[in-house]
């Protein structure tokens, strides 16, 4: 099911890990797609002669053993973005102790692209397997950003996965901005960029690219990290590949308008709302809180669309005070941990 995983010699994002970097990068496969994982805390139990043991399973699961319930985090990163958004929010998880895990998702970053057709059942599929695997060592709280958001919402209304809580960032679909309305409604500016004679150069892609990315992303453009910048720019490195991620973008925000069943979210939620998003306007996040009515709010003026870049302070002790109380109240989310693990040893 997921599981399969052997050290890299170094972390394929730009950065080389050595023995003083908290964050531990690896090579897994989930759901059939092999993609990088960025994890910090404390390491699964190792044994002298088998080496680390399988985290899934029946010796996972061995009579006498008590089950950890210490929360561990999973995040889940946006469209056209990768695991290292959560790079600086994962080095201060990590001064504190706090057990996380960051995924390329499939498609982004170091990770297998999506397969032909429809894209959110494949990441469902992906992000199952993923909490599948943590939740052998610990209760899990989700948390994404955009794309990741609306991963994590779908994860909490599947009652089969064992979910304690859930942070909602920025997830799309609801009351979204112009920009998203008109990749959606007007693809004829995108058919028109990629019928153009003569292909655009690609450093002119890239330097469009690096003017557009930090205001997109950020609350304040002139604050934009260079290094992130420079990530994201990466993605659009010629005029092809900007034309197939702007295709993907017009599929995807396609498949959102039928995307939730926010009925079957039962699992504390947190809906992150920022008022300096230009992607996914404020008033789709207290929409979403709307629809959940269990669910709490926040709202945060001065946060851009990808607040783990603009306050990774913030965004760490936000993650640590939700996953903490999310995981008390967890006699659900055991009793489906204990399916799961049945379920998977009996497979």
């Amino acid at each position: 099911m997921t599981a399969s995983q052997r050290p890299e010699p170094a972390d394929p994002g730009g950065r080389t890990t050595t023995d003083t970097d908290p964050i531990r990068v690896s090579f897994r496969r989930y759901a059939g797609v092999r993609t990088r994982v960025l994890e910090v805390g404390p390491q699964p139990a190792e044994s002298a002669d088998r080496g680390p043991r399988r985290v899934l399973g029946k010796r996972a699961t061995a009579r006498g053993q008590a089950k950890p319930t210490a929360p561990r985090l999973v995040l889940l990163h946006g469209y056209c973005d990768s695991a290292d958004t959560w790079r600086p929010v994962l080095e201060l998880l990590a001064a504190a102790g706090v057990p996380a895990v960051a995924v390329d998702l499939p498609g982004f970053g170091d990770a297998q692209p999506l397969r032909p057709g429809p894209m959110l059942p494949q990441l469902d599929a992906f992000a199952a397997a993923v909490i599948k695997e943590q939740a052998v060592l610990g209760t899990v709280v989700l948390a994404g950003n955009s794309l990741g958001g609306t991963m994590s919402l779908r994860a909490a209304e599947n009652h089969r996965l064992p979910v304690a809580g859930v942070v909602s960032i920025a997830a799309p679909g609801f009351v979204d901005s112009w920009l998203i309305r008109t990749v959606a409604r007007y693809p004829l500016p995108l058919r028109m960029y990629s019928a153009l004679p003569l292909p655009i150069p690609g450093f002119l892609v890239r330097a469009v690219a690096e003017q557009v990315v930090p205001r997109l992303l950020y609350a304040d453009a002139t604050a934009a990290d260079a290094d992130q910048v420079r990530r994201f720019t990466s993605l659009f490195p010629d005029y092809r590949s900007t034309t197939t991620r702007l295709e993907q973008a017009r599929q995807l925000v396609e498949e959102l308008a039928n995307a939730y069943r926010l009925e079957e979210v039962r699992i504390p939620l947190l809906v992150v709302v920022c008022g300096k998003d230009k992607l996914v306007s404020a008033a789709s996040g207290r929409q979403l809180h709307a629809l959940v009515p269990h669910s709490r709010l926040m709202v945060r003026e001065d946060w851009g669309h990808c607040p783990q870049l603009d306050d990774p302070i913030e965004i760490s002790e936000l993650l640590t005070y939700f996953s903490a109380s999310a995981s008390r109240p967890s006699k659900i989310a055991a009793r489906v941990a204990a399916e799961v693990s049945e379920d998977t040893a009996a497979g």
